[in-house]
């Protein structure tokens, strides 16, 4: 299977990406759609990621657990390792050469700070490598704020010292949050590799989000403040609330040069799910983000994808790489031994120290590119580049006599509501509320396959890159049978015509080589 890729676009460092508008532009002024991942558990390790579970799921923890298994100095020495290994230049060599544009690089404030506010030279000498990386291979970097000091969330992917948003309690926090991104700003105000500033990862979820609404609005203004008086030049980027999916706090414009960013994970990929965000860009004349999405099926890669492009909305996948996973680009192999690592958290350790130092080795070779396994189904996903499978519900969001025609249609509650497409779930009786939940990637239930019911010369299109070969595609049924369709090539992909009435379930496409 080739590597897919996106038409060569890479990055441009001729000047700073700023908005103009409701767009961004580069800094010739050409329009700019955004097209990353994200480069999660790298500075900020998160427990799902290793396949641990309650009681490793934060960076504190995962320390822990490392340290009480391996020991003090063997486990500061692995973590010097890990951040050798987990992100290297053959990584961010991988990421341009399949066709991205930009990389989201998360920090946690421990890295780079101390509990003084002082900053860390050893960690801001990580970011710079990375961008000196990115520099090279032509990937433009958003600096994404994941871990603020105190924690911004209160959940385990902040690293919060006591599961509270601590940032919006403790002024010392707020100082020390402040005087990071001072640093962060006063020491990339004239490099154009670097995209811009993400403030804060998904501030104030749950119940938190109505508590302390009003900090959130006075804390973007005071960075907002503080990195213009020292860089005058880059984007500021804005995350909502709530997981980045609340925008009631987006009142205003804060800055000229700014862009607004939401998260999307598990819920239907139609419009209705981000008319919210549409209105606030028509509103306020600002360009949109999404700027954390996946942990999903290649189904659901691929719609999602299709919607933000269509919408004129750039986008970044979350995560580039992780432990044994079908939902990232990279799947690292787990050591053999390594259950017996998970099987140590919360409980008496299952290996000697010198066995577990073993396996921890043995697992930073494993997170090397070259020893990873290569998953280019997930970037076919992304670029619409020959994506394996095209779900009856991905067609395109263009509009009637656009995207799809159909001479009578019974739109589904909840699911693309508001086209008039017959969709439904392939078996009659219970069905799940959301049948978009399959944060492993696996294949769809009997009860979660959504079809398309369609009458003789109703048609759906599906958008694809242009150098995708359709010739062996085929329209399938629910069961895998073939459905009652013509293919045929259009401008922007393939067209679907049912011959006569047909459940229509999903398009494949075959015999492509191999890698």
């Amino acid at each position: 299977m080739t590597t897919p890729r996106f038409a060569a676009r890479p990055a441009t460092f001729d000047g700073f990406v700023r908005a103009q508008g409701a767009r961004l532009v580069d800094g010739a002024g050409r329009e700019v759609l955004l097209r990353g991942v994200g480069l999660g558990n790298w500075l900020l390790p998160e427990g799902y990621m290793w396949k641990f579970g309650k009681g490793a799921e934060s960076p504190r923890e995962i320390e822990s657990l490392v340290e009480r298994l391996i020991g003090a100095s063997s486990a500061e020495a692995f973590w010097t390792r890990f951040r050798e290994a987990f992100i290297s230049e053959a990584d961010i060599q991988r990421i341009a050469e399949s066709g991205f544009d930009h990389v989201r690089l998360p920090i946690n404030s421990r890295v780079v700070q101390t509990a003084d506010g002082e900053p860390i030279e050893a960690g801001y000498a990580l970011i710079d490598r990375v961008v000196e990386w990115c520099r090279r291979h032509r990937l433009w970097v958003l600096l994404d704020l994941h871990g603020a000091p105190g924690g911004q969330t209160g959940t385990n992917i902040d690293d919060s010292p006591r599961g509270k948003p601590e940032l919006f309690m403790e002024e010392r926090y707020r100082r020390n949050t402040v005087r990071l991104w001072r640093d962060l700003a006063s020491r990339y105000a004239a490099d154009t590799t670097v995209l811009g500033y993400d403030l804060l990862n998904e501030p104030l979820p749950n119940e938190w989000q109505d508590v302390y609404a009003v900090e959130l609005i006075d804390l973007y203004r005071d960075l907002t403040a503080e990195i213009r008086s020292v860089d005058p030049h880059h984007l500021i980027v804005y995350e909502g609330s709530h997981w980045a999916t609340n925008w009631q706090i987006f009142t205003e414009v804060w800055d000229e040069n700014s862009l607004l960013q939401f998260h999307k994970y598990w819920s239907s990929p139609d419009e209705a799910s981000i008319s919210t965000f549409l209105e606030t860009r028509e509103r306020l004349g600002l360009p949109i983000y999404m700027g954390e999405g996946g942990e999903n099926t290649l189904e659901w890669i691929y719609t999602a994808t299709r919607l933000y492009e269509t919408h004129d909305i750039g986008w970044n996948f979350w995560p580039w790489k992780k432990l044994d996973t079908r939902t990232s680009p990279l799947s690292v192999v787990p050591p053999v031994r390594w259950p017996e690592v998970i099987g140590s958290i919360g409980g008496e350790a299952r290996l000697s120290t010198a066995d577990a130092v073993v396996v921890f080795d043995e697992l930073l070779e494993a997170m090397r590119v070259e020893n990873c396994v290569w998953q280019p189904d997930l970037v076919a996903a992304l670029t619409a580049e020959s994506p394996s499978v095209l779900p009856a519900w991905g067609f395109g969001f263009r509009g009637e006599g656009e995207s799809y025609a159909t001479s009578a249609a019974r739109p589904m509650e909840g699911i693309r509501w508001q086209e008039a497409v017959t969709l439904r779930f392939a078996v009659d009786g219970a069905s799940p509320e959301n049948p978009f939940g399959q944060s492993d990637g696996r294949a769809y239930a009997r009860d979660e396959l959504l079809v398309a019911e369609l009458e003789r010369g109703d048609w759906l299109e599906f958008e694809l890159d242009p150098a995708t070969d359709a010739r062996a595609a085929e329209a399938l049924g629910p069961g895998g049978e073939p459905a009652a369709m013509e293919l045929t090539r259009t401008e922007r992909g393939l067209r679907a015509t049912a011959t006569r009435p047909t459940t229509f379930a999903r398009i494949v496409l075959r015999g492509r080589g191999s890698d």
